[in-house]
């Protein structure tokens, strides 16, 4: 079981120090999340809380992911990156290919590209793309990302993206995995073609509901058989021999924020606090589950 510490909501300056600790005490990677601004105006609820408010305020930060995890990255060896996840809609594909082809020659191929729809209709629409076509699009961008971060010249010709014969260089020295986020069975469809799925905050009930679907969308394709990352976040789950059950029902990776078990706040300003709860966790949590 891979553990992995999840940086949402810290302080710019804790992004570095909290890297470099992560990697000495042996966690597997940092889990960045992505959010491009704080609108005043939201017409939509955000799906993972019981009352669809947002759980941060106008003064939260939140880094680029892209930014942060080169930073990160200069500054480590051997811990590895993810967004969890990048709002790719949202985005120009060709663009995110170049980000991440870069990050991964600047970290050695320690970088996964997470993704996910985006739930905020004034993202896409501020950042000039079509919230109502953001599945369709997505699925042309994935296919746009992977194909360019392969190598060679590639063109493609969709209904959303179109472009001619282009390549990039660096292209990554291993193949970048890409794992998907999303609930429903869209996304889990989506999730089934790939490396991999990331949950949101999960209750274990929901989660070995959603891996059963996940099983079997992995089998229409043929793919039953290939590795296939599941990460989980849990709401109900925080024991060593919790975590082994759910290692045999096919996670490989818990998300966590170690500081948090220990009373210490998401945007606590206390860094040492942190450092300290991620110890504490690795001694009594992430060593049993090894």
């Amino acid at each position: 079981m891979k553990f992995s510490i999840s940086i949402a909501m810290a302080e710019p300056d804790h992004y570095i120090p909290i890297a470099k600790a992560a990697e000495e005490l042996g966690y597997d990677a940092i889990v960045l999340p992505d959010s491009i601004f704080y609108s005043e105006r939201v017409s939509a609820p955000y799906p993972y809380t019981s009352d669809g408010k947002r759980m941060w305020g106008a003064e939260t930060p939140w880094l680029d992911p892209f930014v942060a995890a080169a930073a990160m990255s200069a500054a480590t060896t051997s811990i590895r990156f993810m967004t969890s996840v990048l709002k790719l809609a949202v985005r120009n594909p060709v663009l995110v290919a170049k980000q991440v082809g870069s990050l991964a020659a600047i970290s050695h191929d320690r970088f996964t590209l997470g993704a996910g729809l985006g739930w905020l209709p004034e993202e896409f629409e501020w950042c000039g793309e079509s919230y109502e076509t953001r599945g369709k699009r997505m699925d042309e961008a994935l296919e746009i990302v992977r194909s360019i971060l392969e190598g060679g010249m590639v063109e493609y010709h969709g209904k959303h993206y179109a472009f001619e014969k282009l390549t990039m260089s660096p292209a990554p020295k291993k193949r970048v995995p890409i794992i998907i986020g999303g609930h429903t069975v869209p996304g889990l469809r989506r999730a089934a073609r790939y490396d991999g799925w990331t949950s949101a905050m999960l209750k274990k009930a929901d989660l070995l509901e959603i891996i059963g679907k996940l099983k079997a969308f992995r089998k229409e394709l043929g793919k039953e058989d290939e590795p296939f990352e599941i990460q989980a976040v849990l709401m109900d789950v925080f024991t060593p021999d919790g975590f082994k059950a759910l290692e045999d029902e096919g996670v490989t990776d818990i998300v966590c924020v170690p500081w948090l078990m220990y009373g210490v706040p998401m945007t606590s300003p206390d860094l040492q606090a942190k450092i300290d709860g991620m110890k504490r966790y690795y001694e009594q949590i992430v060593e049993k589950c090894r």
